[in-house]
């Protein structure tokens, strides 16, 4: 869940699909917990300021804004290693900005699996010998 955290900027290489996946449930469940904290801090019965939301709303606003802030270059950077594991250009991640189906089209090219073995952007990362990849 935390590899791509660890290859922050690394836009060469291959990334497996259970790499992307776990780091999109991390960042369900991070998002998640931050909109709990926003609503619990948002509930603010008998003040004056009965339609101001409370200071926990804005803790995790703060902290949603400054992790998401924090994790697009990560996210960017897995989209890109996993066109890298089918052996297609990283530049496919602009699909993404086209509207209405863009963000599917990326969704299924992250569901594709990879090449078996080496690739021209690296060796395969399921193979258990290849220590070297995630380094």
């Amino acid at each position: 869940m935390l590899m791509p955290y660890r290859r922050y900027a690394d836009f060469e290489g291959r990334s497996r699909r259970l790499e992307y996946w776990m780091f999109t449930l991390f960042s369900f469940l991070v998002a998640m917990v931050a909109l709990a904290v926003m609503v619990a801090g948002g509930i603010n019965f008998g003040s004056p300021e009965a339609g101001m939301p409370g200071p926990l709303f804005y803790v995790g606003l703060l902290f949603l804004v400054v992790w998401g802030l924090g994790s697009i270059i990560p996210s960017i950077a897995l989209q890109v290693r996993r066109f890298h594991d089918q052996d297609r250009s990283g530049w496919l991640c602009l699909f993404g900005f086209i509207p209405y189906v863009g963000g599917l089209i990326v969704l299924v090219f992250m569901c594709l699996p990879g090449t078996s073995g080496s690739n021209r952007h690296g060796p395969d990362p399921k193979q258990p010998g290849d220590a070297s990849v995630f380094s």
